[in-house]
Parts: C-alpha cells; sequence; structure tokens
C-alpha cells in the first residue's frame, strides 16, 4: 500500500483506548464521514529457550510497563521523516504496546521452563526480584528509504526485592527491515522485532538475576 493513508499522531481524538478502537471495528474512521474496515492486528510471540539460560530457583514479578501516551496506544505509529510522529489510517494493534510486551514477557518465562515463578506484580506474589520495563519507541521508522524498519526499544531494570536495588539497567533495541509499505508486511516485521527483543529480556533477566543471586549467597551474613 502507499505510504501517506496516515494521521498525525498528536491529534487527540486518535489516543482513544484498545477497547474502544476494537468496538469500532468496521464503522466509520474517527474524524471522518468514511465507512471503512479497521484491520486489527495481534501480534503472537512465542520464543525458543536457549540452553545455555540457568535454572533459577528465584520468583520475579513483572511490574505493568509505563511508556509515553502516544508510544502506548492501539493506533500503529510510524515516522515517515525524523520529528515527524504519525499513525497509519485504517490498521490498529489488538492492544497497546505496553500490554503486547508484558503479555509476550509473561508467557515466555513461564514457557520457558528456566524460572520457579513468575507473575505479574498485581497478583501479590512474594518474589525475589521485579522487572521494571519502560517501552520507549514502538513504531515503523522510514528514515529515509523507500521502505520502513518495525523499531522496538525498551528500558528494562531488574530489581531486588527486599532492599529495592537495581541490579542491572539496560536498554533493548531491536530492528527489522519491512519488505514493502503494506502494513500487513509492517505488523509481521513487528510481531519478529517483539519476539527477539523478548528473548533477549528473558535470558537477561535470568542471568543478571543469577548472577546477582550467587554472589549474594556467597556473602556472608554479617557483611551484608
Amino acid at each position: 500500500m502507499s505510504r501517506f493513508p496516515l494521521l498525525p499522531a498528536s491529534l487527540p481524538r486518535l489516543l482513544l483506548p484498545a477497547g474502544l478502537m476494537i468496538a469500532l471495528g468496521a464503522c466509520s474512521l474517527l474524524g471522518s464521514n468514511e465507512r471503512s474496515q479497521v484491520t486489527i492486528y495481534s501480534p503472537v510471540v512465542r520464543i525458543q529457550p536457549d540452553p545455555s539460560w540457568p535454572k533459577v530457583d528465584w520468583q520475579l514479578v513483572l511490574v505493568k510497563p509505563t511508556a509515553a501516551r502516544v508510544v502506548d496506544s492501539p493506533r500503529i505509529n510510524v515516522r515517515p521523516n525524523p520529528g515527524e510522529l504519525e499513525v497509519y489510517k485504517g490498521v490498529s494493534w489488538a492492544q497497546p504496546a505496553t500490554d503486547m510486551v508484558d503479555d509476550a514477557l509473561v508467557r515466555a518465562f513461564e514457557d520457558s521452563g528456566h524460572i520457579a515463578g513468575v507473575a505479574r506484580a498485581t497478583t501479590g506474589i512474594r518474589a525475589d526480584y521485579k522487572l521494571a520495563l519502560d517501552v520507549r519507541r514502538f513504531e515503523s521508522d522510514y528514515r529515509g528509504q523507500p521502505t520502513p524498519t518495525a523499531l522496538i526499544e525498551i528500558n528494562a531494570k531488574l530489581i531486588h526485592v527486599i532492599d529495592q536495588r537495581v541490579v542491572a539497567d539496560r536498554t533493548f533495541r531491536q530492528e527489522q527491515p519491512v519488505p514493502s509499505t503494506n502494513t500487513a508486511d509492517v505488523a509481521q516485521a513487528f510481531e519478529k522485532s517483539l519476539q527477539a527483543v523478548t528473548t533477549e529480556l528473558v535470558g537477561w533477566t535470568l542471568t543478571t538475576g543469577q548472577a546477582d543471586s550467587q554472589t549474594a549467597a556467597a556473602i556472608p551474613t554479617r557483611l551484608r
């Protein structure tokens, strides 16, 4: 499709809850008298656990990811030029970016078989570590090229729960070239980027948390 069916992301009428966007379905587009079908994309992330990841006996809680309002929207953001942020017309995510990241990580940790227990912070489980995330970018970026790149950037902080100590802080960035301007290809590239960044986050969390846990266990109680 043409790269031009875009709408400015800054317009308040575009920043609506995901549930409302899904409910609109085939209704007219926001701010338009046209009747047009809205295509909803829902990335499915399945990771392949790395055998080198440590198997840990501690538990982890995932804090609900944060993001700027324009990033955490069900609309699919696109940057046609540096300093400009717009959205694709007629398409939407099934969930805002933070929910997609949150769901992908919970499932990835659970399916990895490498951790004793993992849950969202709202479940109230007793955990040794917590993972706090900030989704900084979740957009399609043209960068002066004829086709865009699906870009996801997430800052992660692994925190020791008892003393609220930041064990490690790292920013993860994944880019996936899109072979065309078609929004279906854009969505598929995002799925690949989300899978890659999820895999990185799981491996980093397990490795970093285990190293910290072993270090703490080796320090005599009187020196802690």
